[in-house]
């Protein structure tokens, strides 16, 4: 059936095929497992992945053998979730709910190291935490990053973890691994994320996925606000909240 298949797919088609299913997987893959679904011969697809990883479409993770999308595949999926009528569109939601919340919101992407925000809509509060857009925030010590991390395959998740100096930001900041991999599994279980002051002093965030069609993450939403009108039992109290407008925020990408 993939030989069939092979004959049938043109030349120019099958680099927009291999990222295509490195889409849809939402996790680092090696060639041989989206040739399992493209069919090519072997050399061909090898050739294919080499090509993306030269121009920066594709990463090749710390493992050498699996591939995740690279610079310039995330700033199409970026440009792609800032188009004029997403933006506007989510812009308002931001802001609905940031009304509702009282504090600040914002949608943050997954970008190589770090989590990188993509929107944000400021509390009118005089007392606020200043994270522009734009702004790149640790992955293991922010709601958001954590949010991320439970989406991973727990060998991902692992990899990361060898790879990563867990260096403290606060006295809360989790350095240890394998209580991070305990969070990072009762954050997989519950669907939402919490940070208690690890990233800034001060600073309490909840979190919660966005997720594409099929079901995966694609970006994070996340409320945050100081400590001093914000505790956690405040922040789950408008999870709520935070779960229908991101099921409003996913559904732009899917209209």
């Amino acid at each position: 059936m993939a030989g069939e298949r092979t004959e049938a797919i043109p030349t120019n088609l099958r680099l927009l095929l291999v990222i295509e299913e490195i889409a849809k997987a939402g996790v680092p893959v090696t060639p041989t497992e989206v040739n399992h679904v493209i069919g090519l011969p072997k050399p061909t697809i090898h050739r294919l992945f080499s090509t993306l990883e030269i121009e920066g479409f594709l990463q090749r993770d710390p493992d050498g053998r699996s591939y995740s999308p690279g610079a310039r595949l995330r700033a199409v999926a970026g440009g792609i979730l800032s188009s004029q009528r997403i933006q506007t569109a989510r812009i308002a939601i931001l802001t609905r709910l940031s009304h509702d919340i009282g504090e600040t919101c914002n949608v943050s992407l997954p970008d190589g190291d770090a989590m990188v925000y993509l929107e944000r809509v400021e509390t009118e509060w005089p007392l606020r935490i200043q994270l522009p857009v734009g702004t790149r925030v640790p992955i293991f010590c922010t709601a958001g990053g954590k949010m991320y991390l439970s989406s991973l395959r727990g060998a991902q998740v692992q990899r990361y973890l060898e790879a990563v100096e867990l260096a403290p930001r606060t006295p809360n900041t989790i350095t240890d691994p394998a209580i991070l991999l305990e969070e990072i599994a009762t954050i997989r279980r519950q669907g939402f994320a919490l940070d208690r002051e690890e990233f800034m002093e001060g600073m309490i965030a909840i979190a919660v996925p966005i997720l594409d069609q099929n079901g995966r993450l694609m970006a994070t939403l996340s409320c945050h606000a100081p400590n001093q009108r914000f505790d956690v039992a405040r922040a789950l109290s408008y999870l709520e909240n935070l779960r229908q407008a991101s099921k409003d925020l996913s559904a732009l990408v899917a209209s």
